[in-house]
């Protein structure tokens, strides 16, 4: 039991829903709190959208060479370069910049990692219904 309380606060926050999570959407979310993520309102991103799980895995190895293997934070304009490159969503031209939505607009796991990710860091690959993303999340407000 203990274990599972302090996993939340290791920034993928998946183990603190647990298999509540799909019938209970949006309510219970409030545990997450102590870790201060997960309680704002809107979130500001940048994502890479691509239909294949190699091509998404490509993209995240060049992000990884460049600047997350030195533990570096990836800056929005080098981003932004990767996922006009590699980025099948319309929001590729724009690179990846998605603006500022609110929690409820996105689906599923793609809320729950823009919602669970703090400013400035970039997630690890995933999957949605859409395809396979990796998000960075550039700004949260209430």
């Amino acid at each position: 039991m203990g274990k599972d309380a302090k996993a939340g606060g290791k920034g993928k926050g998946k183990q603190a829903g647990g298999s509540d999570e799909a019938s209970s959407k949006g309510k219970g979310k409030a545990g997450k709190a102590a870790d201060g993520l997960g309680t704002c309102t809107y979130v500001k991103a940048r994502h890479v959208l691509c239909e294949k799980q190699g091509k998404i895995n490509e993209a995240y190895k060049k992000l990884q060479d460049g600047w997350l293997s030195n533990g570096d934070k990836v800056p929005p304009a080098e981003f932004a370069k990767i996922a006009a490159e590699y980025s099948e969503c319309p929001s590729g031209k724009k690179g990846g910049d998605l603006g500022w939505f609110p929690r409820g607009k996105m689906a599923g796991p793609f809320q729950d990692v823009a919602f669970n990710t703090p400013v400035g860091v970039t997630s690890a690959p995933f999957k949605s219904t859409h395809g396979y993303h990796i998000i960075l999340s550039e700004g949260r407000k209430n």
